[in-house]
């Protein structure tokens, strides 16, 4: 017997599969039979007569078809049950394979629009996803969660079904023109904003939105200076490091939507990368020690291989020190609060961003206070972006081209209801799938104990950035709430639900240094709505705790000297060379919108990186996964997965396309730049600006911050950070007076 085809069918509807093909598919050769999973096709050939006997037909082969369902979707293969071939083998197996892509073509349905002033969300979405109102039902706030998973689902779609007519929300004051705008007045140029000359004009060739900007009235009163220094959107990310600048003495307002400390999403970590934050002095150990829910001894990374070529398959691999330390969210928020407003600074939650408005001295912010419907407005020197992925600010800052990736992320914390032995609270699983392609995706699982027998799920999937896909929140609900228990074996009715956890993960596929846009004058986005986080790994937290002592430290000395133009504040970024490179491998990982793979192609691609990660010292699976892998070690796993499987490369062409494929060359090549000049500096250049920087900083800061930029581009940008750098000796009251 041998295997002749496998195919994903993109519809949980078995049986209808099924009833097709045992009533409606009619193929040209063959006798088809119907048995209980499908149907067998038999082929015969005619014997001639022989003296007075008549012409008999001799069966020569038979095919089975059947069809299965896992994961919410149709699986079907086909055998062959002789060693040859059946007459017209191929064309029968082509002729399936058309008639069923034609049947049950790729969908991307779209949530209901619905009225939450006519009827409830659990009433709105019932029909359209029964599972997914039944567990949200049995949540806390499960109204109110699934509320957030709409509207969060409605945000996105927005942006990505109209990436040329972002939302404008910000806009650039008449009262003034600052340092940018100076300097355009200079060039003859006075609408356009943007200082970045390599963004000028999109993929698309659409001038981005920030760059034809027409002064627009303030509805505000201006103040005589601004009332804060750093004005943050977004309370996740953006308290952490809001705290961080307010210890440094910064007059610092925290705006979020949410009841602050309120989170959709568990954080992990491990114990070394958390240090950064201890040695910024924001935590203390022992307060580390109060938000740890939960210490592994081991996660697991494991790709379902059933059905991968011997080349593609691989064992567990284990990263004892990766991703070890689960966090309890919401009191790390709720300690980085207290930290805040100990240090002077000050939350207003519940409350949304409207717009903001930039002029030469400040950004004046218009916020609505959720629970009145107040209006509240508020100046500041600077505006930080941290809304994340359905941040309008990163939208209009990128026009079409805000973020090419992102990871669908849907889950729950499960308080108790697992049987015993379902799982051992000392292990983690980092990365696990337990199906090939489902609906056009590669669903992946993470679990994470927590304290006591709470466990915490993720499901995700890597996804394209696509108007007709933009990728569901909800459709991705249904089926977590479907398949948990094919995952880890229990009874969802016996569980006992503490909340959900989702979002949107986004990845850029950065090709440079410079092609995404981070800032606008006194504007700079930070987290997810900067597109910071390993466009392979996904995980925006841990980028931004590692990547903390150097956005810190870039900010200070821009707030320090006033260098608040957005030349100057798009130096502040995360960009990681090694990092950037990475993105081919993750768009490996998407099934491109419209097309059908071979359901085993992700599995296969997944299982042949981590089994050569899982060859090499454990010190170099840690460096990979927390975006340390420097420029030999890459070459080196790149050319040992091309040599261990050959069909790597052809796949990955088939994904990215020759577009992408010459995109990605140009960010090779960038990196391999970074890490030639990084060998040649990275011992010497800090030391040596730490020496020269009383007698320049003060006299050339324009100059200063860019160096200090290229300093931390060529060791942290390539995996080899530099230790935490002192803070400059000016006091805010200085910087403030130099300032207003």
């Amino acid at each position: 017997m041998k295997e002749v085809l496998y195919l994903e069918v993109p519809t949980p509807e078995v049986e209808a599969v099924r009833t097709w093909l045992q009533r409606e598919f009619k193929p040209r050769t063959g006798t088809k039979v119907v048995a209980s999973s499908g149907i067998r096709l038999t082929f015969s050939s005619t014997t001639p007569p022989e003296a007075h006997m008549p012409e008999t037909q001799v069966e020569v082969a038979t095919l089975a078809l059947f069809v299965w369902s896992l994961q919410r979707t149709t699986y079907l293969k086909v055998f062959r049950w002789t060693q040859q071939p059946a007459p017209q083998e191929k064309s029968v197996l082509k002729e399936l394979t058309h008639a069923l892509r034609d049947r049950f073509p790729n969908q991307y349905p779209q949530p209901p629009a619905i009225d939450l002033s006519r009827q409830s969300i659990f009433d709105a979405l019932v029909e359209r996803y029964p599972l997914t109102v039944k567990y949200f039902q049995k949540m806390p706030n499960g109204e109110y969660d699934l509320t957030r998973v709409y509207w969060w689902e409605q945000r996105w779609r927005e942006g990505v079904e109209n990436p040329k007519k972002p939302r404008q929300v910000v806009f650039a004051g008449g009262e003034g023109k600052g340092e940018r705008g100076e300097e355009s007045e200079r060039h003859g140029d006075k609408e356009k904003l943007s200082p970045t000359t390599n963004n000028q004009k999109l993929a698309t060739g659409t001038p981005s939105p920030l760059h034809r900007f027409t002064p627009h009235p303030s509805p505000l009163t201006p103040h005589s200076s601004p009332s804060y220094d750093l004005i943050y959107l977004g309370g996740a990310l953006g308290v952490i490091h809001a705290a961080v600048m307010a210890k440094l003495g910064y007059r610092v307002l925290l705006v979020e939507r949410l009841p602050f400390g309120k989170m959709n999403r568990e954080w992990n970590i491990s114990r070394s990368e958390f240090q950064s934050l201890i040695n910024l002095g924001l935590f203390t150990p022992s307060e580390f020690e109060s938000v740890i829910a939960r210490e592994y001894v081991d996660g697991f990374h494991k790709f379902f291989d059933a059905n991968n070529p011997p080349a593609s398959k691989a064992p567990v691999l284990h990263t004892p020190t990766v991703l070890n330390v689960g966090l309890d969210a919401e009191k790390l928020l709720r300690v980085c609060g207290e930290k805040l407003r100990s240090y002077g600074g000050e939350i207003w939650d519940e409350t949304e961003f409207i717009r903001v408005e930039v002029d030469r001295a400040q950004v004046m912010v218009q916020a609505k206070h959720l629970p009145t419907g107040a209006m509240r407005s508020v100046t500041g020197r600077v505006l930080v972006d941290a809304m994340g992925t359905a941040s309008p600010i990163a939208w209009q800052l990128n026009g079409g081209r805000a973020f090419d990736s992102v990871c669908p992320t849907v889950g729950a914390v499960v308080a108790s209801g697992f049987e015993p032995g379902v799982w051992d609270a000392r292990y983690g699983d980092v990365l696990n799938s337990h199906g090939d392609i489902s609906r056009g995706r590669q669903l992946i699982w993470e679990l994470f104990p927590a304290d006591g027998e709470e466990l915490t799920f993720y499901l995700f999937h890597y996804h394209q950035v696509h108007p007709d896909n933009p990728g569901s929140l909800l459709e991705m609900y249904e089926d977590f709430f479907t398949i948990l228990p094919e995952y880890r074996h229990c009874d969802m009715d016996q569980l006992v639900w503490k909340k959900p956890t989702f979002g949107y993960i986004p990845g850029h596929f950065t090709t440079g240094r410079g092609d995404r846009q981070v800032a606008f004058d006194r504007l700079i986005a930070l987290g997810d709505a900067a597109s910071l986080q390993s466009p392979l790994i996904f995980t925006g937290f841990g980028s931004l705790v590692r990547n903390l002592p150097r956005l810190t430290h870039l900010l200070d000395t821009a707030l320090k000297h006033d260098l608040l133009s957005a030349k100057h504040l798009n130096q502040i970024r995360a960009y990681q060379s090694n990092v950037a490179v990475t993105w081919l491998f993750s768009k490996g990982m998407m099934v491109p919108t419209g097309q059908n793979l071979p359901p085993e192609r992700v599995n296969a691609m997944l299982n042949t990186f981590f089994g050569i990660l899982g060859d090499q010292p454990p010190a170099i699976a840690e460096a990979f996964i927390k975006d340390r892998v420097d420029w030999l070690t890459f070459n080196r796993m790149a050319l040992t997965a091309a040599w261990k499987n050959p069909k790597l490369l052809l796949w990955i062409w088939e994904m990215a396309g020759a577009v992408d494929f010459g995109r990605w060359l140009g960010s090779y090549l960038d990196f391999s730049i970074s890490a030639f000049v990084s060998s040649l500096i990275r011992g010497w250049f800090p030391a040596l600006l730490r020496q020269v920087q009383p007698w320049l900083e003060p006299r050339f800061p324009g100059f200063w911050l860019w160096l200090l930029a290229q300093s931390y581009l060529f060791t942290d940008g390539v995996g080899r950070p530099q230790a935490a750098q002192p803070r400059s000796t000016a006091t805010i009251e200085e910087q403030t007076h130099a300032s207003v």
